[in-house]
């Protein structure tokens, strides 16, 4: 396996320590060959072994983004019905107040007047029954 061998200045006295500033080149392939020695790490058979955890996860990534698109659809189509149900209340209320306009006396009489149906000017008179007592 390739690994990045780290000496340190106890095992080599004639290299002076210094700081990532003056060697910022050297410090950034170091970086770069342990990532890689890091990723080399996962050979064929680590990769076999990890691999139902992995799709587990992408499993579970995709539940996850269907959830939130089911989500978001159906805040979406809430939104719609309370706008819907808005309209038709609305629509409710002025159904309702023609209705109300419409069956006045008045409203009534000018509507059938063209059939020849006139308004009675007299009173209604009160019928009164008189109960007999049969003891």
């Amino acid at each position: 396996m390739n690994k990045v061998r780290e000496i340190s200045v106890a095992e080599n006295p004639e290299r002076e320590v210094t700081s990532d500033s003056g060697n910022s080149g050297r410090g950034i392939a170091r970086r770069i060959l342990e990532a890689v020695n890091v990723f080399s790490y996962f050979d064929r058979y680590r990769v076999v072994e990890v691999m139902p955890y992995l799709f587990f996860l992408f499993f579970l990534a995709l539940v996850y983004i269907g959830n939130s698109y089911y989500a978001e659809k159906t805040v979406r189509e809430i939104d719609q019905t309370n706008r819907d149900i808005k309209e038709l209340h609305s629509e409710f209320i002025t159904t309702k107040s023609e209705l109300m306009r419409s069956s006045k006396l008045t409203e009534v009489a000018k509507s059938i007047r063209h059939t020849g149906v006139k308004e009675s000017t007299v009173a209604p008179a009160k019928i009164i029954v008189k109960k007999t007592n049969k003891e």
